[in-house]
């Protein structure tokens, strides 16, 4: 996940603004960009305030990312105070430029100068209202849910477990009764967090209202280079595309849960119960390929490999380093290794969800984890190295273009290079002997392992946005929150709650940490599609002429010249364009999803046949 987006950050939280004055108790009121002036405006006009914009927005975000990591590296009540108030002032400021920009974007500006200012309205996640305290609320609000989360602990087999913990444990424990058990007492932590959400929803939708959009949920569509209309008609577009292919996971991977415990646990039809897919919020389902299968031939387990070669948390990262100066990109500073936050501290409660930092816009780059040895973690570290990579690569962007070409493709960089890590790769950087890859014949187990990941990713990923962007809008009142949770997660994903229906007075969404920390999502289920089409693409660049899952690119320089030509455009062209430079097509596409998969597509339908697939009463 990436912590700082420059004007967009990955938490609200963290959207923040030059904290000076740390030594008073009122917030710090921020002027940008200086005064509106009178009359009416004009393109020079417009080209010194975003100059102004740029080297104001420059200076406040060294300052508020160092604020940001103190708070998520030592939470306490005295860097809650200072996130608070520092949430509060970026706040303000960003609504006031957001504001400013919108006075010129009539004018008839120069591409690059219209670029900046469509920015700068759109520059927050969540816009707070210009009227006195409205953002001392809203950061408020945001800063409690976020700390709810991450200080949560709940109360399992005679000891407190914080979440990182019960994620080990829901990956590998294999007794129902204990998994409903710890997925129920997770998700009740978020209880809490029902009011203050309604709050947030109240303020920023009339902050979105004064910066011309109808909404929240709007206003993060706004951000794709076209109308929110078609971009979320797009996302259901790439979804129809892979959507047959979940229906054939879900069918068979029902079938292996069934048999596993039994119908009196798991249907034959119908919904997945949530909790017995292997992860906290049934996202991601690769914890439980050794009870779906198929069984592997000649595999390997990297886990294993990693403890064995005893592996610890630098060790780990300088590994995932190495992929990408293989490419020929520069090493890290060692400011990095100096400054990152690798595993757990024993003495304070952190933010232990994995995140990479740009804290001064140069070279002080950073990776916030609770590194664990094992697969998972490994795939991760190689995830959010590409984050830091891509910041280093648009450091020569005017600021306002040091970003992702959209949020989508920031996600995309790292999955495209964990992407390739292979068998093959795992030989050259000697983690597995070269008797030991797997043969052919085992394509489907490896294939299956990454399906459980990648491919039920997908209608998660919808699902949580939907919701969003229905509460935005209206569609679903607070009444109904956690009702019409459970009845996106059930259509799109086809699961259902341990239990039976959770009470409607819960807060089931909090418990993940986006919607916590209200991090926009689509930029994951993008993410997903784009990681495929820069694998292929890059595949067929290095010659690979074998099966596409089987491909690395570890060590081809020639590909990482491309590739680090699109990251250096960062946000300064819009994305297709950004596409095109490393792809050579301008549409994002899943067929290139479809590929890497195909060959399991075609087992699982064998497997599938006679089966009642669906889940809403409709056959597939």
């Amino acid at each position: 996940m990436l912590a700082k987006q420059l004007l967009k950050t990955a938490a609200t939280w963290v959207t923040i603004a030059a904290f000076a004055a740390c030594a008073t108790t009122t917030t710090p009121q921020t002027q940008v960009a200086g005064q509106t002036p009178a009359g009416a405006p004009t393109v020079q006009e417009a080209e010194q305030f975003v100059a102004e914009a740029e080297r104001q927005l420059m200076e406040m975000s060294e300052r508020e990312s160092r604020i940001a990591w103190v708070y998520s590296t030592y939470i306490n009540y005295d860097t809650e105070w200072l996130q608070q108030r520092s949430d509060s002032a970026g706040t303000q400021a960003r609504v006031q430029l957001a504001t400013r920009a919108a006075r010129y974007q009539s004018l008839n500006l120069s591409p690059e100068l219209r670029r900046k200012i469509d920015l700068l309205r759109l520059s927050l996640t969540l816009p707070a209202p210009q009227r006195a305290g409205a953002a001392d609320e809203l950061a408020a609000v945001n800063t409690r849910m976020a700390s709810t989360y991450s200080t949560g602990r709940i109360d399992y087999r005679g000891r407190q477990y914080t979440l990182d913990e019960l994620e080990s444990e829901m990956g590998t424990e294999r007794n129902p009764a204990r998994l409903a058990e710890m997925w129920t007492k997770w998700h009740d932590v978020a209880r809490p967090m029902r009011n203050d959400y309604q709050q947030m929803v109240t303020i920023a939708n009339e902050g979105a209202r004064e910066l011309g959009y109808p909404n929240v949920g709007d206003y993060w569509l706004s951000n794709y280079d076209m109308p929110p209309d078609q971009m979320e008609q797009e996302v259901e577009r790439l979804w129809g595309q892979m959507q047959p292919f979940y229906e054939q996971l879900h069918c068979y991977v029902r079938s292996r849960l069934s048999a596993r415990y039994g119908t009196s646990v798991q249907a034959q039809t119908g919904p997945i119960r949530a909790d017995l897919l292997g992860n906290m919020w049934a996202q991601e389902w690769g914890n439980i390929s050794d009870i779906v299968g198929p069984p592997t031939r000649g595999g390997y387990d990297l886990t294993r490999l990693l403890v064995a070669q005893r592996y610890d948390a630098r060790r780990l990262t300088e590994t995932g380093e190495r992929f990408y100066t293989s490419l020929g990109l520069p090493e890290l500073p060692d400011s990095f290794w100096e400054r990152s936050q690798l595993t757990r501290p024993r003495d304070r409660d952190v933010v232990c969800h994995a995140s990479a930092w740009d804290l001064d816009s140069r070279d002080d780059v950073r990776i916030k984890m609770c590194i664990q040895i094992d697969a998972d973690n490994f795939q991760t570290v190689h995830h959010e190295l590409g984050h830091n990579y891509y910041q280093r690569a648009y450091q020569g962007q005017p600021f306002l273009f040091q970003n992702g070409a959209n949020d989508g493709f920031h996600e995309a960089i790292g999955d495209f290079v964990a992407l390739n890590t292979t068998p093959e790769y795992l030989v050259q950087i000697n983690l597995l002997r070269r008797n030991q890859v797997p043969p052919a014949a085992a394509d489907n187990a490896l294939l299956m392992r990454q399906a459980l990941d990648k491919i039920a990713f997908l209608p998660f990923a919808i699902a949580v946005d939907q919701w969003r962007w229905r509460v935005f809008r209206g569609q679903i009142q607070p009444a109904d929150y956690n009702t019409s949770w459970w009845q996106l997660r059930q259509h799109y994903q086809g699961i259902t709650p341990p239990g039976g229906p959770r009470p409607a007075d819960a807060f089931d969404p909090g418990a993940k940490y986006h919607i916590a920390n209200n991090v926009p999502y689509l930029r994951y289920f993008l993410a997903r599609v784009l990681q495929f089409q820069f694998y292929e693409a890059a595949c067929q660049q290095a010659g690979w002429t074998g099966p596409l899952h089987r491909c690395t690119v570890y060590g081809n320089r020639e590909v990482g010249e491309r590739f680090n030509r699109m990251l250096e455009m960062g946000q300064s062209r819009p994305w297709p364009d950004a596409l095109e430079a490393f792809t050579g097509t301008r549409q994002m596409d899943g067929s290139s999803m479809v590929h890497y998969f195909q060959p399991l597509m075609t087992w699982m339908q064998e497997q599938n046949r006679g089966r009642e697939c669906g889940w809403d009463g409709e056959n597939t």
